[in-house]
């Protein structure tokens, strides 16, 4: 036999340990994984930007502050389209450098319904993008951002705040906190805040800002002034004038100035404002084409704040790119750039505003929004339908409208709109549309539930059950409270769960579809795990699954339920045996991809339950690898939490790090 000789060499500096191996046994070598990109949230500011020094002076002695460890917190108070989210654009592109740790954003009109700011939906975008999953107790997460926040030096804009507990709800343990509202907030003097009215621009100041568009031979001083005082002085208002004056290089600035003139007093002072932006607002409306005027309209009629072509369209918007163009052109939309997803936009609330009262009487306006709650109840059913089977009351919607083509799309699509998802549930009941209203409540469910929105499903479910009793469908009220119980469930609020299932129960004898009786089979099962009652939990996940006999998905999610509360009965190899037949079943004849993603996990707790903790963190990590890929990050959050703790009773040091280190990532 022929021996030969191997030598292996390493070249080079080497700092740390080296292992040269194909194959070491059981020993997994993980990369680490690149840090978490710092957050960069805050736009670039527009354009010119003049006379705001005595703010910027404010500004940077917070920052100082900020530096030696403290906590600054700056408040800007004034008219919409003064100019307050410019100066903080601009102070942070000039300072981005002195915040190692990166800028946040939060619009809270986003997260306000019916009064109220989802505080804890708000907080667990800060966490994500810090690094830290939010914990799913959400009173929890104001703890943990204070904790996460104590080591780092951000900058944190908090835009559209109305009252001031708001902002001491999101305080940070040190960093500078930036504020603008439209009220004045005197209470934030109290916690150390320098809270600031901003002013509209000065007549000079204002002047300058013109010729910095329009250059220094179009128009005398005289007209510039009287611009800048018929504009308010407010730079919204001026850069929607000086983009139609840039787009009509003949437009004599004299005749814009006149025609301002003659429109003072059309519209009613915006609310909470002290300025009228009317006259303003109504000469670039009377200049619009006639797509950008029904564009228009549908601002002031769509109950939500975003608006794309495809809504533009599906409302009867001809042209609908085009017109998007224009209203984008003279500052009536900005593009919304933060949320995955293209071409959408977002009127300034000014706009919004003015828009509305535009079309208080306008012909029509009733049909309009019905076009506008068919558009989101149909893409809903679409999005709904494309993350695979699950009982369902409503017959298929959505017809000619584009579909998705992957699970993950639909549920981006359906985040990215929820804001506009929960106005059209709501502008539905008040309109008595109780149909669209559970239905659209029901199409909502896999957002709300896998993404955690408890606080959303609550407030639009309470409508639906309201809705789907006037709409004699018992069926689909039992299915709203149950929604509503598992919501109430997630939460910890175990009684009020147990109250909307006690309620539903009433109902179950006119329900001919034993299906929806397995729903509520189930949330009990969940209840009864949750105080402990297993064995009692086993034999209701066994009649929910009785009851879904026939339908595979239903039989499927059942088997899982039945796994779990096999495994809490300590019972866990009977859970792997149902799990085999569920998971044989998931993969044939066409896959079930939503319970693909979840039928590992539970086996992972089964082999641990049974000590075997290698295929425990072979299924957990498989569990975690088809979670993120479906962009189901609160399963793979499930999973990689399992892997942890699996880590930790195998003593294996890089794999808890590993673990911990892809939970930091887990940022949406």
């Amino acid at each position: 036999m022929e021996h030969h000789r191997v030598a292996n060499t390493v070249s080079g500096t080497v700092g740390g340990h080296v292992v040269q191996a194909e194959n070491i046994g059981s020993v997994h070598i993980h990369p680490r994984p690149e840090p978490p990109p710092r957050p960069h949230q805050v736009r670039s500011p527009y354009g010119p930007f003049v006379n705001r020094e005595p703010e910027f002076a404010a500004l940077s002695a917070a920052l100082g502050r900020v530096e030696t460890g403290g906590l600054g917190i700056v408040v800007f108070t004034g008219l919409g389209g003064v100019g307050k989210t410019e100066l903080i654009a601009k102070f942070t592109e000039e300072h981005r450098a002195r915040f190692p740790d990166g800028d946040l954003y939060a619009d809270l009109q986003a997260y306000r319904h019916q009064g109220g700011v989802d505080l804890p939906a708000l907080l667990a975008g800060f966490l994500r993008a810090l690094g830290t999953e939010p914990p799913a107790v959400e009173t929890e997460r104001f703890t943990t951002f204070r904790t996460v926040t104590a080591e780092r030096r951000c900058l944190f804009f908090l835009d559209n705040v109305e009252h001031a507990a708001e902002v001491r709800a999101l305080l940070p343990s040190c960093g500078l906190v930036v504020v603008a509202s439209r009220r004045r907030l005197p209470a934030l003097r109290t916690v150390g805040a320098e809270v600031r009215q901003l002013g509209p621009l000065s007549a000079t100041a204002g002047a300058d800002l013109v010729r910095a568009w329009l250059g220094s031979e179009r128009g005398t001083d005289g007209e510039l002034a009287a611009l800048v005082e018929l504009c308010g002085g407010l730079p919204l208002a001026l850069n929607a004038v000086g983009s139609q004056l840039l787009d009509r290089d003949n437009l004599p600035l004299g005749r814009v100035v006149a025609e301002l003139h003659d429109r003072e007093g059309r519209v009613a002072v915006l609310h909470d404002e002290e300025s009228d932006l009317g006259p303003t607002y109504d000469l670039v409306y009377e200049r619009l084409s006639p797509q950008g005027r029904a564009l228009y309209h549908l601002i002031g009629v769509h109950p939500g704040p975003f608006v794309s072509a495809e809504l533009a369209r599906a409302a009867g918007v001809e042209q609908a790119g085009a017109a998007l163009t224009e209203l984008r052109a003279v500052h009536l939309l900005d593009e919304v750039v933060d949320d995955g997803l293209d071409d959408r936009f977002r009127a300034h609330d000014v706009v919004r505003l003015h828009a509305y009262d535009r079309t208080r009487e306008l012909p029509g306006r009733v049909e309009l929004l019905a076009r506008v709650v068919a558009y989101f109840r149909g893409r809903a059913s679409l999005a709904d339908r494309a993350m695979g089977a699950r009982l369902r009351l409503q017959d298929p919607s959505g017809e000619g409208l584009p579909g998705f083509a992957s699970y993950p799309e639909a549920l981006e699509w359906l985040q990215a709109e929820r804001a506009n998802l929960r106005a059209a549930v709501e502008a539905a009941a008040k309109q008595k549309w109780h149909g669209e209203v559970w239905r659209l409540c029901e199409s909502l469910w896999p957002l709300y539930h896998g993404r955690k929105h408890y606080q959303d499903l609550i407030a639009t479910h309470r409508l639906g059950v309201t809705s789907a009793q006037w709409d004699n469908r018992p069926d689909a009220v039992v299915r709203m409270r149950n929604q509503l119980a598992r919501a109430h469930f997630e939460r910890k609020e175990y009684a009020l769960a147990a109250e909307q299932l006690e309620v539903a129960s009433e109902l179950v004898p006119l329900v001919t579809d034993q299906r929806v009786v397995g729903v509520l089979y189930e949330t009990d099962g969940l209840l009864c795990l949750a105080d402990g009652r297993s064995a009692r939990a086993a034999e209701r996940f066994a009649l929910a699954r009785e009851a879904n006999r026939g339908d595979r998905h239903g039989e499927i999610v059942q088997s899982y339920n039945l796994a779990q509360a096999l495994i809490a009965d300590d019972r866990p190899e009977q859970a792997l045996a149902v799990l085999d037949e569920a998971t044989a079943r998931a993969e044939e004849p066409e896959r079930d991809t939503a319970m693909l993603v979840k039928l590992p996990l539970v086996r992972a707790r089964a082999y641990r339950a049974l000590g075997r903790l290698d295929l425990a963190v072979a299924q957990a990590e498989e569990c975690a690898r088809l979670a993120s890929g479906q962009r189901e990050y609160a399963k793979a959050a499930q999973a990689y939490t399992l892997l942890v703790a699996l880590a930790e009773e195998l003593e294996d040091a890089e794999l808890a790090e590993h673990t911990r280190e892809r939970l930091r990532q887990l940022r949406g």
